[in-house]
């Protein structure tokens, strides 16, 4: 009988008292997570009265940036139309044939630009 109480499988009680102890630790931090995570929640609803995560002065800073990025979309590409019509009109006055696959994806411009075929260009290859 000395064998087996020699053994470690013979003493579970404290390996099984070690196990609950670590286990007890674990939730204890578990426990402390969730219920910092809570009131951090919390605080966020806090903050709008509809209990929405936004707060109300970001989204007007988030709709005015909108709206500036929506101005400068617009100028942006009333500037494109502006200079493919001039690249249109260049074309025209120098003899060369304006199609609609080559004016509207620009294919051919880095020719007068560089000195070097575009990667579209057939007129230069």
């Amino acid at each position: 009988m000395s064998d087996r109480e020699s053994l470690p499988e013979s003493h579970p009680l404290p390996q099984l008292a070690q196990l609950v102890r670590s286990l007890g630790e674990e939730l204890a931090t578990f426990r402390k997570r969730a219920l910092q995570a809570e009131a951090k929640l919390r605080t966020y609803e806090s903050t709008s009265s509809t209990g929405d995560l936004f707060a109300p002065q970001r989204v007007a800073e988030l709709e005015a940036e909108n709206a500036d990025l929506r101005d400068r979309l617009q100028f942006a590409t009333e500037r494109t139309r502006a200079i493919l019509a001039q690249v249109r009109f260049l074309r025209q006055q120098s003899g060369r044939p304006v199609t609609g696959s080559h004016a509207a994806t620009g294919n051919g411009s880095e020719a007068t630009r560089t000195g070097k075929p575009g990667r579209g260009s057939r007129e230069a290859r």
